[in-house]
C-alpha cells in the first residue's frame, strides 16, 4: 500500500476537530508500513524524491510526527502509522528571540514550520556533538521525541549570549532562559 501526503492530510483533518495540536499521545495504530518520505539534514521534506510543494502539508505533518523508543520517526493518524526517514532532525530552529534579562531572561527560537519555542522545561536546549566529529549539534526539544536543530546563524546568536560559570572546579558555558542555566559547552 502506498500512502500519499494528501491522503494522510485528509485522514488527519477527518479525525481532528479541535484547534491546536492533534492529540497524538492518544493515537496508537499498528504500523501501516514505510512511506517514501525523507526529511533531509537541511530541512527539506521530500516525497518520492521531490520536495513537498504545499507548506501547509509540511506544517500539518510536523504536528503528527513522533520519534518512538526504537529511534524511528513516524507520521501518525488515529488509524495509520507510517515510518519515514529523517537524516538528522525533522525541524530546524532559527531566529533567536530574547525577552528580559538575567534570571528573568527568556530565549525563544522559531522552527522551520513557524512554531515559536521558548527554551525552558517544556523545550529544553541540549548541545552534543555529531558522532566521530567535533561539530556541535545544538537542538531544542519540540514534543513527542522530536527535536529542532539550531541553524548555524541561530547557534552563533546564542553564543553571543553565553555566560561563564564555575561548577565543581570546571568552567561551564551556557545561557539563561526561564531561570535555568542551559549548558552549551565546557572549558578544557
Amino acid at each position: 500500500m502506498n500512502m500519499k501526503p494528501d491522503d494522510i492530510e485528509r485522514s488527519v483533518k477527518q479525525h481532528s476537530s479541535a484547534k491546536g495540536l492533534p492529540p497524538l499521545h492518544q493515537w496508537h495504530p499498528e504500523l501501516s508500513g514505510d512511506m517514501d518520505l525523507v526529511i533531509t539534514r537541511d530541512g527539506q521534506w521530500l516525497y518520492q524524491g521531490a520536495p513537498i510543494a504545499r507548506e501547509a502539508t509540511v506544517k500539518l505533518f510536523s504536528t503528527i510526527l513522533r520519534r518512538e523508543d526504537d529511534g524511528h520517526h513516524y507520521l501518525v493518524t488515529p488509524v495509520e502509522k507510517w515510518r519515514i526517514q529523517v537524516e538528522d532532525t525533522p525541524l530546524l530552529a532559527h531566529s533567536l528571540g530574547r525577552k528580559g534579562e538575567g534570571a528573568g531572561q527568556v530565549l525563544s527560537l522559531t522552527t522551520s514550520v513557524g512554531e515559536i519555542l521558548e527554551i525552558g522545561p517544556e523545550h529544553p536546549l541540549a548541545v552534543s556533538q555529531y558522532p566521530n566529529s567535533d561539530e556541535p549539534r545544538p537542538v531544542v526539544y519540540v514534543r513527542h521525541g522530536i527535536e529542532a536543530r539550531l541553524v548555524t546563524a541561530a547557534f552563533y546568536e546564542l553564543a553571543d549570549l553565553v555566560e561563564e560559570r564555575h561548577e565543581n572546579g570546571e568552567t561551564q558555558y551556557g545561557v539563561l532562559s526561564h531561570g535555568k542555566f542551559w549548558k552549551i559547552g565546557q572549558g578544557g
